[in-house]
């Protein structure tokens, strides 16, 4: 496979701000294993973008569905800030969308996860791999863009987290690759690993 461009020696750092409503429908909906569910969140690549996407995943069984759009830094730190006004401002429905859900349901930001992916990449069927490790994040602090953000280890720093993202079917040389790692299949949800402490707590 091909080395994803943005690749350095360990990888490229990701930072994902997640957003819930105000009763944590999304994480009640994944850590109940309802079949149809979604989550919001704002991601960049590092304090030093000057970009961020507004993400928003949404699974229904084994399928998966992602959209995003891309906003400007000045409008994703008023989304961090709690103002969603710039969504109604882009021209993608996906943005209008978004704005209503958010709104409707008293959505607020409730936790950064950050990570370093490698990625490795397959042109044909749009294949791609990506290995995700050194999984910190907080609930204390929702600034992605702060060069000081203190965060605190969420997933065991000697695993790494594979997934395989293909559109139809998977080429039968990579599928025979992955076979070969010789752990158990699981799913690790970021965003749930990033309330474990706080949603422990709740009462």
């Amino acid at each position: 496979m091909i080395s994803d461009p943005h690749n350095k020696s360990d990888g490229y750092p990701i930072r994902s701000l997640y957003f819930d409503s105000l009763d944590d429908r999304d994480f009640d909906d994944k850590e109940e294993g309802m079949e149809l569910r979604q989550k919001i969140r704002l991601r960049n690549y590092g304090p030093q973008s000057d970009f961020a996407k507004l993400e928003m995943k949404q699974k229904q069984g084994p399928y998966q569905r992602k959209r995003s759009l891309s906003l400007c830094k000045a409008d994703a730190q008023r989304l961090i800030r709690g103002d969603y006004s710039p969504l109604l401002t882009v021209p993608d429905d996906f943005g209008r969308e978004c704005y209503g859900i958010m709104n409707m349901y008293c959505y607020q930001p409730r936790s950064v996860v950050e990570y370093r992916r490698k990625a490795f990449i397959a042109k044909e069927n749009n294949i791609r791999v990506t290995l995700d490790h050194h999984i910190i994040g907080t609930e204390a602090n929702y600034d992605i863009f702060s060069p000081s953000l203190m965060q605190n280890t969420l997933f065991d720093q000697s695993l790494a987290v594979l997934e395989v993202k293909y559109n139809g079917f998977l080429l039968s040389y990579i599928k025979d690759l992955v076979s070969e790692v010789n752990q158990s299949e699981t799913s690790v949800g970021k965003y749930a690993l990033s309330r474990t402490i706080s949603k422990h707590y709740r009462f």
